[in-house]
């Protein structure tokens, strides 16, 4: 089951509460479902209960049971556990994980996207001032990726070639909707602008240099972009799918190739998963060589202390220490979609950028673990890591495709 469809059974959840007459409310037409935070447990927590309450004239813990039996008994969830003043804490049934992995190979860069056109046209505006027309460039992506056309035009000027032959903007113009007006009076896509030209960092590090800060905050255009070390957000997303796609070449050299399925939780594969564990620093020796003098980057991982002694000891497929926690590689792969989603409403194309560093950050650590080291033989967990490191390459392929940025097979 992944985010999207967990979302629709808590709704329908909802709805049947409705129905059956214990809940007097407007059933919402959407429900967020995140990662559970502290104090939480299982795969995934929504705080459905506690936005209901008042309009429902009840409290939050008593909304959260009314919602907890019927989630309990939906199809793919395993245990439905109430904590703090009403969140609900979802475990998923023993496919979850290997379902979303599937999910991701199948749609590959794609995963995230909307492929039904919304018929909604919308018209991005900008000054005619580099970092503005790249940041334009790239929300008109973002939206078009949701399903909604674009249209776009800089205003002031006249885009200056090297904007177009290094950076790779396009010219301004109506971008694949010929004949639709736009909806609405339109965005104007105006970041503070860049203190200095970025095209002596070429293309890729250019935009990055651009687009990872937020709008409102001044981009720092210098050398550090083209540090090849992990200081380097942008040299660790590259370097992350370039080892990936390595380490697919060399499963095949090897005679097998991903396959989802559950991970042997037996051998550890450097993700911590007690917040008093230090992270380990993934091994850069196996799967493919790195470049010289490329230092070994350490690679932090986002864990959810689960300190209430209550919490379900359920084990998950691909979960590892403690076996209630999920790979924390799982987390930023089933939010692609939703961090997607957001920056596109949002015209914020440094949520993208974000978010793909902690995927990248979140895969490292795996794979030292991908291949059989030795004389140990291809197993099915070996098929199971690659396959889910796999699914990490396709969103690092799709997000920087998205940002107009190369993803290299080779760093």
């Amino acid at each position: 089951m992944t985010p999207v469809e967990l979302s629709r059974t808590v709704l329908g959840a909802v709805r049947r509460a409705v129905d059956d007459g214990v809940l007097d409310v407007a059933v919402p037409e959407r429900v967020k479902v995140t990662a559970p935070g502290p104090g939480g447990c299982g795969d995934y927590a929504t705080n459905i209960a506690l936005q209901l309450a008042r309009p429902a004239g009840q409290t939050p813990l008593h909304v959260a049971e009314i919602l907890r039996t019927r989630l309990a008994a939906s199809d793919g969830v395993r245990d439905v556990v109430v904590t703090g003043p009403g969140f609900l804490n979802i475990t998923l049934g023993g496919a979850a994980g290997v379902d979303l992995v599937a999910e991701i190979l199948r749609r590959g860069p794609r995963y995230g996207f909307v492929d039904e056109p919304s018929g909604e046209v919308v018209h991005l505006r900008a000054p005619c001032e580099v970092r503005a027309v790249v940041v334009m460039d790239v929300v008109g992506r973002l939206v078009r990726s949701q399903g909604v056309g674009v249209r776009t035009s800089c205003e002031g000027g006249v885009l200056e070639g090297e904007w177009i032959t290094v950076l790779g903007v396009p010219g301004c113009g109506d971008e694949g909707v010929p004949g639709q007006a736009a909806s609405s009076a339109g965005h104007v896509v105006q970041p503070v602008p860049a203190p200095a030209s970025p095209l002596h960092l070429g293309r890729d590090a250019g935009r990055w240099a651009l687009l990872h800060p937020a709008g409102h905050d001044r981009p720092r255009i210098s050398d550090e972009h083209l540090v090849q070390r992990e200081g380097n957000p942008l040299f660790r997303v590259r370097y992350a799918h370039a080892r990936i796609r390595a380490l697919s070449r060399n499963a095949a050299d090897l005679g097998f190739r991903a396959e989802p399925g559950p991970i042997d939780p037996a051998r550890p594969m450097g993700a911590a998963a007690h917040p008093t564990a230090s992270p380990a620093r993934p091994t850069y020796a196996v799967g493919t060589p790195t470049p010289t003098g490329v230092p070994t980057p350490d690679a932090p991982q986002a864990a959810h202390a689960h300190p209430t002694p209550r919490a379900p000891q359920a084990t998950h497929p691909l979960a590892i220490r403690p076996p209630a926690t999920p790979h924390p590689l799982l987390h930023p792969l089933a939010d692609h979609p939703r961090a997607l989603a957001q920056a596109a409403a949002h015209r914020a194309p440094d949520r993208l950028a974000r978010h793909l560093v902690s995927v990248a950050d979140a895969v490292l650590p795996l794979l030292p673990a991908v291949l059989p080291r030795g004389a140990e033989k291809p197993s099915a967990a070996h098929r199971a890591r690659l396959a889910l490191a796999e699914a990490a390459g396709a969103v690092l392929a799709g997000g920087l495709s998205l940002l107009g940025i190369d993803a290299p097979e080779h760093l």
